[in-house]
């Protein structure tokens, strides 16, 4: 497998760490917890989408774009990381955001993710929940191209063939570093979503016949739905890269137990897990995807899904900006004095 046949951009800040959660390990008492540190991928306050869009704005490059055009919900970590790329490149920046989550917290409509988007100097167009997202970017493509612009659009998460090669090379950067450190990955845990993350891990390793089980923690879909989102998407990835043997549907696991009531809603366990990384590991999640993958992954501790003494790695994609679009959330929560885990 050879990476370098795709066009790609060198901006995310690389090996990200891969680190063990002692404490975590300790205070729950069963596989040893580890983390790699995919929040520091150094791009507009770091997270997943700076692999993809490494990728995603080189091909972006190489068709003579001069603006980038992509959609999520109002606190859409992946706009945040689109703005900040096409700042850092001097491209127009167009995000469509939906208003997926019904609320009128002025926190989550205009702080966290939105606040750091006008920043970038991204123009930010607010859509109904329920709209057909990927489908609304061609209008404003059409506008673009009328304009005399020319326009790139972005799935929502970056999460098609093309991004979802970032978690290609990011599978082989974490086997590359287990093996240095002489660690046995015997699971890989992380929030899935849009698909592209997972895709991208599974069909690298499947490239590498690494035989590291992958299970996405969904934050939105049901679990059929998301399993065939995320093996679709890894059959094209493999497609691109030219692995003959192709992605089995079995390689494809994930846990949508943890939603709650729907994507970007609070859940009680999401509360505690944001908690109980921050106060004894000190480090900050984010309320839609990695603190539901946490309380995931928590709960499944706890539950003995993980056999002692195995290693677990947690794949923290990042979104910590987030938080402050969920401000009463956390004061509630440290009000009543919740998640302490002492």
């Amino acid at each position: 497998m050879h990476l370098a046949r795709f066009p790609r951009l060198k901006i995310a800040h690389l090996p990200t760490p891969l680190e063990p959660l002692q404490n975590l390990t300790r205070l729950l008492g069963g596989p040893n917890l580890w983390i790699k540190r995919d929040d520091c991928t150094g791009l507009g306050t770091g997270g997943n989408k700076t692999r993809k869009l490494e990728f995603l704005a080189a091909e972006a490059l190489a068709q003579g774009a001069d603006t980038l055009i992509t959609q999520g919900a109002v606190q859409t970590n992946h706009g945040r990381q689109t703005a900040a790329i096409a700042a850092r490149l001097g491209l127009r920046c167009i995000l469509l955001l939906e208003h997926r989550v019904a609320t009128d917290d002025p926190d989550y409509l205009k702080n966290g993710n939105v606040l750091l988007d006008r920043l970038f100097g991204a123009e930010l167009r607010e859509l109904p929940g329920g709209t057909d997202m990927n489908a609304a970017m061609e209008p404003v493509a059409e506008e673009v191209r009328r304009a005399g612009g020319r326009p790139y659009t972005i799935p929502g998460g970056g999460s098609n063939e093309v991004g979802a090669l970032g978690y290609v090379g990011c599978a082989l950067e974490l086997v590359h570093q287990a093996n240095e450190q002489g660690l046995v990955i015997d699971h890989i845990v992380h929030a899935t979503g849009s698909a592209g993350t997972q895709a991208g891990l599974v069909a690298g390793i499947a490239a590498m016949n690494a035989r590291i089980p992958v299970l996405g923690i969904g934050v939105r879909a049901p679990r059929e739905r998301q399993e065939a989102n995320v093996h679709a998407l890894a059959c094209r990835v493999a497609e691109k890269l030219g692995l003959r043997s192709g992605i089995d549907r079995s390689a494809v696991a994930a846990n949508c137990d943890y939603v709650g009531e729907g994507y970007g809603i609070p859940t009680p366990a999401m509360v505690e897990a944001v908690q109980l990384f921050a106060r004894h590991e000190g480090i900050l999640l984010d309320p839609v995807y990695t603190g539901k993958a946490a309380a995931g992954l928590i709960d499944l501790c706890r539950r003995g899904f993980f056999a002692k003494g195995t290693n677990v790695v947690f794949l923290h994609t990042g979104g910590a900006a987030g938080l402050h679009a969920y401000r009463a959330v956390f004061e509630r929560a440290s009000d009543r004095g919740s998640g302490s885990g002492g």
